[in-house]
C-alpha cells in the first residue's frame, strides 16, 4: 500500500495524493460489493478480479478528471478525491443497504488481520512482480510526473508510463483490500516521511517506502494485540490514529523547520559568495 501511494504521489505530483484520497481503496470495495451482488458463491479471486477492474477504472476517472483541471492547488486535488471516493462510498453503501449487504460487505470495510488465513491471502503474492515491475519503471515514473512536454521531449509515453503507474497501483491496493480490508493513511505518511530522508526519486526510495511501511504496519498490528488481550483491535483503528497524530507532526515540523532551513541556506550561500568577493 506505501508503494502504491509512493507511485500515485510522483505521478500525480502531490504529496497528499494516496490510495486512501484517490478513490482507490472505496473503488475496490465497490466492485467487491458487486461481485457479491451478482455472484453469490463468488471465490476470493473472483471477488479480486472485480476489485482489479473497479479500482483501475475509478482511478483511472479520477487522474483524468484532475489532469483537465487547469488551475490546480496542491490542497485541491487530494479534496476533489476525497470527495470523489465519498460519492463511490455512497453509492456502495446505497447498494449494500438495497441487496442486504451491509454485513458482508463490513468485512472489507475495516481492515483486519482475522481474514488472514492459509487459501485466502496468496493473492498478495501478486505485489511482488507488480513491486518489481514498478522498480523497472521508476524513472519513467519520474519523468511523467514532470509534466507531458517534459516527458515528450525526452521521448516517454506520456499516457502509456501514466496508465501503468496509475494500473500498478490500483492492483496493488485492491489486493491488499481483498485480503486484508481497508487500511488508510499508509500510503499517504509513509512515502512522505521516507522522502524526507532520502528524497523523491522512486528507485532510491521504493525499498525503503515498502521496508518501513510492513515495519509499520507490523507495530500497530502488534499495539492492536496488546491493548486489549487478549482481543484484538482492527488494524484499521490503530493505524488511523497513530498515522493520523504522525501526518499532523509531520505537517506541523515542515510549516515550523522547512522554511528556516531554506533561509539558513540562502543566507550560508549569500556568505559564501561574500566571502569570494572579498577573497578576489
Amino acid at each position: 500500500m506505501s508503494v502504491a501511494g509512493l507511485i500515485m504521489q510522483q505521478i500525480c505530483m502531490n504529496k497528499f495524493v494516496s490510495p486512501t484520497t484517490g478513490a482507490t481503496i472505496s473503488s475496490a470495495q465497490f466492485g467487491i460489493l458487486i461481485a457479491l451482488i451478482f455472484m453469490p458463491g463468488s471465490t476470493l479471486w473472483s471477488r479480486a478480479i472485480f476489485a482489479f477492474f473497479s479500482a483501475i477504472l475509478v482511478t483511472w476517472i479520477f487522474v483524468a478528471f484532475i489532469q483537465r483541471i487547469q488551475f490546480k492547488d496542491v490542497v485541491m486535488v487530494p479534496l476533489v478525491g476525497i470527495m470523489f471516493g465519498n460519492v463511490v462510498t455512497g453509492l456502495t453503501n446505497f447498494l449494500a443497504y438495497k441487496y442486504e449487504m451491509t454485513q458482508a460487505l463490513s468485512t472489507w470495510l475495516v481492515g483486519h488481520f482475522s481474514m488472514v488465513l492459509r487459501g485466502r491471502y496468496e493473492i498478495v503474492y501478486m505485489v511482488v512482480p507488480l513491486v518489481i515491475l514498478a522498480f523497472v519503471y521508476a524513472n519513467h515514473f519520474n519523468i511523467v510526473g514532470m509534466g507531458k512536454d517534459f516527458s515528450k521531449n525526452l521521448g516517454v509515453h506520456y499516457n502509456l508510463i501514466l496508465f501503468m503507474g496509475l494500473t500498478i497501483a490500483a492492483m496493488i491496493t485492491a489486493s491488499v483490500v481483498v485480503v486484508v480490508g481497508s487500511i488508510s493513511y499508509i500510503g499517504l505518511i509513509v512515502p512522505n516521511i521516507v522522502a524526507m530522508f532520502k528524497g523523491d526519486r522512486i528507485r532510491g526510495t521504493l525499498v525503503d517506502t515498502a521496508l518501513f511501511g510492513a515495519i509499520f504496519v507490523l507495530l500497530c498490528d502488534m499495539i492492536g494485540r496488546s491493548v486489549i488481550r487478549p482481543y484484538e483491535l482492527p488494524i484499521e483503528l490503530i493505524v488511523g490514529i497513530i498515522g493520523s497524530i504522525i501526518f499532523i507532526v509531520m505537517l506541523l515540523y515542515r510549516l515550523k523547520y522547512g522554511n528556516k532551513a531554506i533561509e539558513m541556506k540562502k543566507r550560508r550561500g549569500r556568505s559564501e559568495s561574500e566571502f569570494c568577493k572579498a577573497q578576489s
